[in-house]
């Protein structure tokens, strides 16, 4: 299985990463890109933008609209801040903001954990069979659901 290596970012540093690589993609750090990016680096397992919002509205003590946070979450994504659990509708942030690859994501269906699996082999053969069709493949989704190791014990 082919690796991918990274550096991957925790705490106050994976908040200086995240701005750094917002920022050199030409975007903003706001206060509320930051409230909303602080929030969503706290989940342990992938959060809905109504989770976020509700965090983000209790650290601020007033109301943060789910369609603002989805607006974030959206630049986020497409800023490599974060990445999008799409069987889930949630979110997890990218502990490796300033690294472009593929994301496989291993779904427990007991405890909702999402493993982040790097496998650049697997997921270049994804992007390899839809060129071979004719398509040009911007972000291939793989999600695996199943049983993670803790629950399947």
């Amino acid at each position: 299985m082919a690796q991918h290596h990274h550096h991957e970012h925790r705490g106050d540093d994976l908040k200086q990463a995240a701005q750094q690589q917002l920022t050199e993609s030409g975007e903003q750090w706001t206060d509320m890109r930051a409230a909303v990016f602080d929030a969503l680096a706290t989940f342990t397992q992938p959060a809905s933008a109504y989770d976020i919002a509700a965090k983000v509205s209790d650290a601020r003590g007033k109301k943060v609209a789910a369609n603002s946070v989805y607006r974030i979450l959206d630049l986020f994504v497409g800023t490599n801040l974060a990445r999008r659990v799409e069987s889930a509708n949630a979110y997890v942030a990218n502990d490796h903001p300033g690294c472009l690859h593929d994301c496989i994501f291993l779904i427990c269906d007991d405890c909702g954990k999402a493993t982040h699996l790097d496998d650049d082999q697997l997921s270049g053969g994804v992007r390899k069979a839809a060129e071979g069709s004719g398509f040009k493949a911007t972000r291939p989704v793989i999600e695996v659901r199943g049983q993670c190791g803790d629950c399947a014990d």
